[in-house]
């Protein structure tokens, strides 16, 4: 899922880079906001499986402390190993997430809405997101 964020914020930076004109505005940015909404619900779901395994990983620990064991160590040690991938993973979805919003605010600066005050649109964002490196 990860690279899927990546490969889709790529595509959409290097059109945006492009300089073409979107024949539809608004029907493109209610499309990324389509996109959004999904990224954001795959964000939740991550986080709450990441927050349940550190909660698991932690109180395997605390009963290790108390009951020391090898079969104990060796749970630990592998929900620690799953733990740093996961937590990896809801980095990068967390990021692409953050990324997206700051595009929709420079399409929406771009290509305000027919009827909307300008002073309605930000201007400013106040934060520079990158694209994803390779």
């Amino acid at each position: 899922m990860g690279n899927k964020l990546k490969l889709y914020i790529k595509n959409l930076h290097q059109f945006l880079d492009s300089g073409k004109k979107i024949d539809d505005p608004q029907a493109f940015k209610e499309e990324l906001l389509r996109e959004i909404q999904f990224w954001q619900h795959e964000r939740f779901v991550h986080l709450i499986v990441t927050f349940l395994f550190a909660i698991v990983t932690v109180a395997v620990l605390l009963v290790m402390i108390f009951a020391a064991s090898i079969p104990l160590f060796a749970l630990f040690v592998l929900l620690l190993v799953l733990l740093l991938p996961y937590i990896k993973h809801y980095y990068v979805l967390e990021n692409g997430v953050q990324t997206l919003y700051v595009m929709y605010e420079e399409i929406t600066r771009r290509y305000p809405r027919e009827g909307v005050p300008s002073v309605c649109v930000p201007t400013e964002f106040g934060v520079k997101v990158e694209p994803f490196k390779n």
